[in-house]
C-alpha cells in the first residue's frame, strides 16, 4: 500500500468470557476502527496485551485481522520482545500471515545498552522485507533509546519509523534533525500528537482512536492542511478523553471504553484486572461529555 497511515490504532485484543481470544470480535473491531477513521492497526502491541498472548494466538490474530481488513488499511504486527531470537521468529511468522509491517519495542527488563539495541533491531529488520517501526517507551521498558541510536537504525532500508513515547519533546526534535525527511516519527502518546506534529512528527499510534478516531483524524489533517487553530481546538476538546483512557494501566480503561460503545472487548487477562467502578465512572463521564455514548 502506498501512503503511510497517519492515524494508527494500537488495537485491543478482544477476549470471550472464558478469556480465550475472540477472533471474530477482533475482525469486527478492526473493521469498525478503520471505518471510524483509523488508517492502520497495530495488532498484539502492548494495548493488545502481547505479554499474555501465546505465539500461536498472535499468529492467528494477524491472519484473522488481515483476512477481514484486506486492503482497507495497514495491519502492523507487534512482534517485539526482550528476546531477539523470539522477535525474529514472530516477525517471520507475521510476514507469512500477510501483514503490511511490523512494530518492535525496545527490549524490557534485560536492559540492553545502545549497541545492543542497534544489533537487536538490525537483526529483526534483516529477517524481513516488511517495513519496521521502532518503538521507544521508557516508562514500560526501563531504558531510553537515544536519538543517535534511532538515527543509526534509520539508515537501514526497511526501518521506516519510530513510535516515540518517551514524552521528551527535545528527543523528538533531535531525532528529526538527525534523520532524513522520509523517516517518520509517530507519537506514542495521544495527548502529545499535536505537539509532535508541530515539530515534524508524522502521526500517532493511538489508544484513544478506539473511541475518537473521526475527531483525531480531523485534528491531524487540519494540522497537515495548515488549519492550526482548528487542530488546536480539536486537541483541547479531546484532551479529557486522552487523560481518562489512562486513569490506570493501559489497556484497562480502553477495554472498558470499547465495551461501553457496545463493541467486542472483554476483560483483560491477569495480571491486568478490569476497571474499577470509580475508574469506569471517569471513563464514562469523559465519553458522555463528547456525546460518544
Amino acid at each position: 500500500m502506498a501512503n503511510h497511515p497517519r492515524l494508527i490504532a494500537a488495537m485491543i485484543t478482544p477476549f470471550k468470557s472464558d478469556l480465550s481470544v475472540d477472533y471474530e470480535g477482533a475482525q469486527k473491531l478492526a473493521l469498525n476502527l478503520l471505518e471510524a477513521g483509523n488508517e492502520g492497526l497495530v495488532v498484539t502491541g502492548t494495548t493488545g496485551e502481547s505479554p499474555t498472548l501465546s505465539k500461536q494466538e498472535k499468529l492467528d490474530l494477524y491472519k484473522a485481522v488481515k483476512d477481514a481488513v484486506g486492503n482497507k488499511g495497514w495491519v502492523i504486527a507487534g512482534t517485539g520482545s526482550n528476546s531477539t531470537a523470539d522477535s525474529i521468529s514472530l516477525t517471520e511468522g507475521a510476514q507469512k500471515a500477510g501483514v503490511d509491517g511490523i512494530m518492535a519495542v525496545t527490549p524490557y527488563y534485560n536492559k540492553p545498552n545502545q549497541e545492543g539495541l542497534y544489533r537487536h533491531f538490525t537483526a529483526i529488520a534483516g529477517a524481513t522485507s516488511l517495513p519496521v517501526i521502532l518503538y521507544n517507551v521508557p516508562g514500560r521498558t526501563g531504558l531510553n533509546m537515544l536519538p543517535e541510536t534511532v538515527a543509526k537504525l534509520a539508515e537501514t532500508e526497511n526501518i521506516i519509523a519510530v513510535k516515540e513515547a518517551s514524552g521528551i519533546m527535545d528527543q523528538v526534535s533531535a531525532i528529526k534533525t538527525m534523520t532524513s525527511r522520509d523517516f517518520l516519527i509517530y507519537s506514542g502518546d495521544d495527548s502529545l500528537t499535536l505537539p509532535i506534529l508541530a515539530i515534524g512528527g508524522y502521526g500517532v499510534i493511538s489508544v484513544a482512536s478506539h473511541v475518537v478516531a473521526r475527531e483525531m483524524n480531523r485534528m491531524i489533517y487540519a494540522y497537515v492542511d495548515g488549519r492550526i487553530e482548528e487542530a488546536c481546538q480539536m486537541h483541547l476538546r479531546l484532551f479529557p478523553v486522552f487523560k481518562a483512557l489512562f486513569v490506570t494501566t493501559n489497556p484497562i480503561p480502553v477495554k472498558k471504553a470499547v465495551s461501553l460503545l457496545g463493541l467486542p472487548a472483554g476483560s483483560p487477562r491477569l495480571p491486568l484486572v478490569e476497571a474499577s467502578p470509580a475508574e469506569t465512572a471517569k471513563i464514562r463521564e469523559a465519553m458522555e461529555a463528547l456525546k460518544l455514548i
